[in-house]
């Protein structure tokens, strides 16, 4: 069980960090496009309309820094952000958000879905700087077989990974604990998967700043506090 004293000097180290330069670096629609790994990385996946881009704007304080994709191309790049970056002139951020195209092509063409799983997929296997991936799921909906299949990809690619409940808000008290409590029960039969299930709101705050302290400690370690 978490020491309420410490994980509230965790969540304040996590916001002011997060209160610092957080700036958009590149989008990758190939992987010879990704940046040099040099630092950690925190991806965020997720079916689209999930609130994904909600959730990275709430966890970086921005209004905009993150927007839903008007143009189908868009949405097979990996969008990559800094965070942090220390004084000294060219140094380097102290790691980066991944924000990966969303999944869940009901219309898509077979080509269109076939090169975004490759993307993903060699992603996700080939790059050591992965820290955690969060897989976002929509609370009003549970695990979908998108979700598994993601899931199993993560597991397959021996990527750790956070599975974070969306729009909780949205849906009663008592249907939000009964979603909660078969996610992590599925959870527990993924490897990779982390034991503990966030439940978050981007538009009401909730869980925003557990979850914000949670990707500073996957990026950086348990005992940072800047």
């Amino acid at each position: 069980m978490d020491d309420p004293e410490l994980q509230g000097l965790r969540e304040e180290a996590a916001s002011r960090l997060f209160s610092g330069p957080v700036d958009f670096l590149r989008s990758a629609p190939q992987l010879q496009f990704l940046p040099e790994p040099v630092v950690p990385e925190i991806a965020f996946c997720g079916r689209s309309n999930v609130g994904k881009s909600s959730l990275l704007n709430a966890l970086t304080g921005r209004k905009a820094i993150a927007r839903a994709s008007v143009t189908p191309g868009r949405t097979q790049e990996l969008n990559f952000f800094d965070v942090g970056r220390p004084e000294e002139e060219g140094a380097l951020p102290l790691f980066r958000l991944v924000d990966m195209p969303g999944y869940g092509f009901a219309k898509a063409p077979v080509k269109v879905v076939e090169k975004w799983k490759a993307l993903v997929n060699s992603y996700l296997r080939g790059r050591q700087v992965l820290a955690r991936t969060l897989v976002l799921v929509d609370s009003r909906h549970g695990l979908k077989a998108v979700d598994r299949e993601m899931m199993t990809m993560l597991d397959k690619a021996a990527a750790s990974y956070r599975i974070v409940l969306t729009k909780t808000d949205k849906i009663k008290a008592s249907e939000l604990a009964a979603v909660a409590e078969k996610t992590a029960a599925e959870a527990k039969q993924h490897v990779a998967a982390h034991p503990e299930i966030h439940l978050t709101s981007s538009e009401k705050g909730m869980g925003i700043e557990r979850l914000r302290a949670a990707v500073v400690a996957d990026a950086l370690g348990e005992g940072w506090m800047g």
